[in-house]
Parts: C-alpha cells; sequence; structure tokens
C-alpha cells in the first residue's frame, strides 16, 4: 500500500475530493492531512472524514520536524492540494521525486511566489489569455519549477472574471489531479 499525506492551507475542497478518491483505494491511501494554518476549514473536512490531522507552524516545518513525521508514519508519497508555503530542502529530499503539486495556471506562466489562487486568475484575466488550466508538477526548493507532470486547458472567454476562470479550473482540478496522482504513485 502507497501511504499518500496531504498538505494544505485552505478550504480542503482538493483534500476532500483526493481522499474520496482513495477511499476504498486496493493500492494507495490518504494516511494524514497536514495543515500550517490553524483557521483553514480543511481541519473540519479532515475531522470529517476520519483522517489524521496535524497542525505545523514555519519553524517546524523548515526545521526537519514535520519530514521527521512524514517518515516515522511511512508516507511514500506528499501531496500539495492548495498548500502555500515554499517547501523546504529537508522534504525535498526526504521524498526526491514524490512530491506532487497542482497549480492553477499554465506553467510557465503566472507561477511563483504570491501567484496562488485568486491572484492568478486575476493576472489571466488582465492579460487577455485566451486559455488557462492547471499543471501537476514535481515539487523541487522553488515554487512551480519543478518537473510538470500533466497539463489541462480550458478556454477564457471574453467578458470571463476571475471568478469565472476559477470556477473552471477548479473543475479541471477536480477531474484531473486524483486520477494523475494515482498514475504517479503507482509508477504508471
Amino acid at each position: 500500500m502507497k501511504k499518500l499525506a496531504l498538505f494544505a492551507s485552505g478550504s480542503g475542497t482538493n483534500v476532500e475530493n483526493i481522499a474520496g478518491y482513495f477511499r476504498e483505494h486496493p493500492s494507495v491511501s490518504v494516511e494524514m492531512i497536514l495543515c500550517n494554518n490553524p483557521e483553514a476549514g480543511v481541519i473540519e473536512r479532515a475531522k470529517r472524514l476520519g483522517i489524521p490531522l496535524r497542525l505545523f507552524n514555519r519553524e517546524q516545518f523548515r526545521s526537519g520536524e514535520v519530514a521527521g513525521w512524514l517518515t516515522e508514519a511511512g508516507i511514500d508519497w506528499v501531496v500539495l492540494a492548495g498548500f502555500l508555503w515554499l517547501v523546504p530542502k529537508n522534504l525535498v529530499e526526504a521524498f526526491p521525486d514524490r512530491i506532487l503539486n497542482i497549480h492553477p495556471a499554465l506553467l510557465p506562466k503566472y507561477g511563483g511566489k504570491g501567484m496562488y489562487g485568486h491572484y492568478v486568475h486575476e493576472a489571466v484575466v488582465a492579460a487577455g489569455e485566451t486559455e488557462s488550466g492547471i499543471t501537476i508538477h514535481f515539487v523541487n526548493e522553488h515554487y512551480d519549477e519543478g518537473a510538470i507532470l500533466f497539463q489541462a486547458t480550458v478556454p477564457v472567454e471574453p467578458g470571463d472574471t476571475p471568478d469565472e476562470v476559477a470556477r473552471k479550473i477548479h473543475a479541471l482540478e477536480y477531474a484531473h489531479f486524483p486520477a494523475v496522482i494515482e498514475k504517479a504513485v503507482l509508477g504508471q
């Protein structure tokens, strides 16, 4: 059984979608959820889903304590599902080519520090892009620079608001992220 740890900073809709996908999976299980925001909606989702959750602060993350928790729990893969902090070197080294992230744009465009959520969709609309999408990529020590595993696109129509683009992007995330995780984890 391949064990996943999911990291989230916000509401946890992607976490819930991933957990549901793997609930009865014969080869992959979601073992824990980790969160850096004590006010995040994902905390209540984790309780409802019955998945252990650990809160952590920046010092615990940077010092290697969080990486230690994952190693002790026998975690095989780490998935960033709406997680906003830069992953420290100790975690990247503990899980080489086994940390996945989803970004709400077509990298390398609209990536980097500060480019998350609504900020990305506002930038896409402001630039007059005709398409946007999602990028699922491996994580390295730099924001949104790891090797790209998968991309999917949606049209950005004239007159689309950032909220409309966000709705389209969320649909792509829910449709593709769990299956791409499954393929990566199972080496397919």
